[in-house]
């Protein structure tokens, strides 16, 4: 094959993988865009509980999404090998261990949300919508961490569509759900911003039950729940997913902090900053999309014992995800207020969130850089790697910035936002800087 040939091709593996990925985690933000235009005509307190409440809900189950990235590892680690009959081996394994610490963890978070919520943001409006739209989406936590390890699986042996097809299934219920219980249409409960919360536990546990079925379909000769894994299996996923569950943990927990000092500055801010924030989420889905499949081919690769193609895919990946963000950014800088007009109905919180969309949208390429070779990194089992640098740039960088812009310097949300930047540009200059040096590939797993 030709240089241009094989170039081409590369591309277009990238892309066939990448897409269905794209779309999947598209649908997800998407959702929660429908589902923040639906609170949002609740007011800005029901928007600020559920904004506040869906973050404390990533940070309950953010330790337990590493399990994605340690099964998708150890699954493209194995298929690059061709050790075909123990590629389910590691999500037997994720699965055991979600069962065995999720139902406790559940339960005790649960009873301690009435506690723990007025100390993210303390307004009574905001507390009283919160805490039963928290406690509902807790219901789900571990149906969250099996879907997250069947996305591992999925990705990992190049099945992407059916990790998307399964998102569609549960997106498409949660939207009625939504519709039905918050407004009470059609005989249902009239819940409110409660109704939103039973809305995404229900779809989150249809989305488990399909995945398992999907897996005794597709997954049965690579082992899927035909025996427990052995004990080697069991220590290798802790030792990868270990890391990434605490950098998840401690990422989710940023945002809970970051709720915390919009909270210093007004209701009406952190109503903007949840609109933005999604609006981020989505912007960046791709990257993320692109990234994960990254990881497979990277995986892969080393599985293959080639770590110079591993390290071509990540720069190949990275090249496809910003030109995507590059489209993005173009069209949130052309259409600002048009855009969060869809989600905004206040005009003078409209007018806050403009310019902070704006610098958002003018620095997602190095979001793109970043996210890409962070998720090159888990691919390769470097998780460690992964998590001192993202947890360095959040905690050590934003989160002051952001409080000594926002709050001590009265700069508000434009100043919460411009805090952003720096630690964007210092995690995608480090993880270049890393991957180009390449000890990412004596990893072993």
């Amino acid at each position: 094959m030709s240089g241009a040939g094989e170039l081409h091709g590369r591309y277009r593996t990238i892309l066939t993988l990448g897409l269905p990925v794209v779309g999947g985690m598209i649908s997800q933000n998407v959702l929660n865009l429908v589902d923040t235009g639906m609170v949002a005509t609740l007011g800005d307190a029901a928007l600020a509980g559920v904004g506040t409440g869906s973050f404390a809900n990533f940070l309950a189950i953010s330790f337990v999404l590493g399990f994605s990235s340690g099964v998708q590892a150890l699954v493209a680690r194995r298929k690059g090998e061709g050790r075909l009959s123990e590629l389910a081996l590691p999500l037997n394994a994720a699965l055991v261990i979600i069962l065995l610490f999720g139902v406790p963890w559940s339960a005790l978070l649960h009873w301690a949300t009435p506690y723990l919520f007025p100390l993210i943001n303390s307004d009574p409006e905001v507390v009283s919508v919160g805490v039963p739209y928290l406690q509902a989406r807790l219901l789900a936590l571990i149906a969250v961490a099996i879907n997250f390890s069947f996305r591992g699986f999925w990705n990992g042996i190049n099945r992407p569509g059916l990790y998307m097809r399964t998102l569609l299934v549960m997106h498409a219920s949660n939207i009625v759900l939504n519709y039905l219980l918050i407004f009470g249409e059609f005989g249902a409960p009239k819940l409110g911003a409660t109704g939103a919360g039973v809305a995404s536990a229900i779809s989150t546990w249809i989305g488990s039950a399909v995945y398992i079925l999907l897996g005794l379909r597709h997954a049965r000769r690579g082992g899927f729940l035909k025996a427990l894994p052995g004990r080697e299996v069991f220590r290798t996923i802790i030792r990868v997913s270990v890391p990434n569950g605490v950098q998840q943990l401690l990422f989710s927990g940023s945002y809970t902090v970051l709720f915390w000092i919009l909270g210093q500055v007004g209701t009406a801010a952190t109503a903007a900053a949840n609109v933005l924030i999604n609006m981020t989420l989505v912007a960046i889905l791709p990257c993320i999309a692109f990234g994960i499949t990254g990881a497979s081919l990277v995986g892969q690769a080393l599985g293959r014992d080639d770590p110079e193609d591993a390290r071509r895919w990540a720069w190949q990946v990275s090249q496809v995800a910003v030109a995507v963000i590059l489209v993005i950014g173009g069209i949130m800088l052309a259409a600002p207020q048009a855009i969060l007009g869809l989600f905004l109905e206040d005009r003078q919180t409209l007018e806050m969130a403009r310019v902070p969309l704006m610098i958002m949208a003018g620095t997602l390429i190095f979001d793109a850089v970043g996210i890409v070779l962070q998720q090159a990194h888990l691919g390769a089992g470097a998780s460690r790697t992964a998590m001192v640098v993202s947890v360095s740039a959040q905690w050590l960088v934003y989160l002051p910035a952001a409080y000594l812009a926002g709050v001590v310097w009265d700069f508000g949300l434009v100043g919460i936002w411009l805090a952003a930047v720096l630690p964007k540009v210092l995690q995608a200059g480090l993880f270049t800087f890393l991957w180009q040096r390449g000890r990412w590939s004596e990893t072993k797993v």
